[in-house]
């Protein structure tokens, strides 16, 4: 009971927040970008209120892996000078906001977008997005992005994460 409590207490400043409900647990808004921290992460901004949003279903090289900063880069190229439509579908245990984003202007998937160009992997543990998979495996067959580099530096964020964990 205690942590429904605490998840409506988080909840329900974000959602009165965003505009139109979907399904009930995702809202739509439209959004501009206002910082890309990594691969996988922006800030938003809608009215005067600013939220962080993890991108679902992907994970991009942490900071100080091969890559981090070409997909942190390639984040920003993708969202720079959009307004953002945000679809989101839950949030994680850092209380942010994990969304599908779309740039408004031509309903462009960032989330596909950075597998397809090759700065990100797919997070099964997460999702099992077929058309995401199919786009990763394409990015890996062109050696798009990440995957020109040597096999020993692709080392997949969550395994790098554990890895690293203890240093």
């Amino acid at each position: 009971m205690l942590r429904f409590v605490i998840l409506v207490l988080v909840l329900a400043p974000l959602a009165a927040c965003w505009s139109q409900t979907v399904d009930g647990d995702s809202y739509l808004a439209p959004a501009r970008y206002i910082d890309v921290l990594d691969g996988d992460s922006l800030v938003v901004k809608r009215g005067r209120n600013e939220f962080e949003i993890r991108l679902y279903g992907i994970d991009a090289p942490e900071f100080g892996q091969p890559w981090s900063d070409e997909a942190r880069a390639a984040l920003r190229k993708l969202v720079r000078g959009h307004d953002l439509r945000i679809e989101v579908v839950t949030t994680d245990r850092y209380e942010r906001a994990v969304a599908q984003v779309f740039r408004a202007s031509d309903d462009t998937s960032v989330n596909a977008g950075m597998i397809a160009e090759g700065h990100a992997w797919v997070y099964r543990r997460y999702t099992d997005n077929r058309d995401w998979i199919r786009l990763e495996r394409a990015a890996r067959r062109q050696k798009s992005g990440l995957w020109r580099l040597p096999r020993s530096q692709r080392i997949p964020p969550w395994e790098w994460r554990e890895l690293n964990r203890n240093r």
